[in-house]
């Protein structure tokens, strides 16, 4: 009995040892966890905000190394330069109404590059487009009387500064919510939000720069990021008179 016992405490014995054995090789063993790794696709490069290349909207940059972009922003920037325009009406405009825009964008968290959309949209102008649109903000009467704006019985105050400031606010943020993108949301205050969806889809891309529109709205971007540079780098482009961003006092009376 006890010799037979022995040997069963020796196979339990060397069973034990094998097992063991075979765990701690199996840890060395074991593979290590795959790492996720995004990988970014390689053709297009985006810039970085520096002083030789700061070309942007909103901090989102553009492409640097895509032939199309670069192509339709330098042709962007040669139609904004004083030689094309022969003015400087824009930049006067600018530093008369920029000081009354800029603090509403910022109390609605709204990036400051949005005021040049005025600029691009209406030329600063009050007027009344073809289609309806109306001032600073070329809003049209139902889009305006949606973000809070009263527009008939003798009353627009699409015509009113800071009001349509505010309700282009609101509507650019609603814009952001939905496309989580300050470019898409601009292109979309452009061209509309279900416009702008469907070519989403239709595209399969969301990058505004690599997307293909209409005429108007592909090329919206580039001319906000134009008068950008030609306020900021007056004479680069050709201009004499830099914006000084300094307020207008008789105009801080606006409603």
């Amino acid at each position: 009995m006890i010799k037979k016992h022995l040997i069963t405490c020796s196979v339990i014995f060397v069973l034990v040892v094998i097992s063991r054995f075979t765990f701690s090789n199996a840890a060395v063993s074991k593979p290590a966890p795959a790492t996720v790794t995004n990988h970014v696709n390689s053709r297009y490069i985006f810039t970085k905000n520096t002083a030789e290349n700061d070309l942007n909207f909103a901090d989102e940059a553009i492409p640097v190394n895509d032939k199309r972009v670069d192509r339709k922003m330098k042709t962007t920037l040669q139609k904004h330069g004083f030689s094309c325009i022969q003015s400087n009406v824009l930049q006067r405009k600018a530093e008369k109404l920029f000081p009354i825009i800029v603090p509403i964008l910022k109390a609605y968290g709204i990036p400051e590059d949005f005021k040049y959309i005025p600029l691009v949209e209406s030329g600063l102008c009050n007027g009344i487009s073809p289609k309806g649109a109306a001032g600073l903000w070329q809003f049209m009467p139902g889009t305006a009387r949606t973000y809070g704006l009263k527009v008939g019985h003798g009353v627009d105050e699409r015509l009113n500064i800071k009001r349509s400031t505010v309700a282009a606010c609101k509507y650019i943020k609603e814009l952001y919510g939905e496309f989580n993108s300050w470019t898409l949301a601009a292109a979309a205050y452009n061209n509309g939000e279900i416009k702008l969806q469907k070519q989403i889809r239709k595209q399969n891309e969301d990058n505004y720069f690599r997307m293909h529109l209409n005429r108007e709205t592909g090329v919206y971007v580039y001319n906000l990021i134009a008068m950008k540079e030609i306020i900021n780098r007056p004479a680069k482009y050709g201009y004499k008179e830099p914006y000084t961003g300094m307020p207008a006092p008789h105009l801080l009376a606006y409603n």
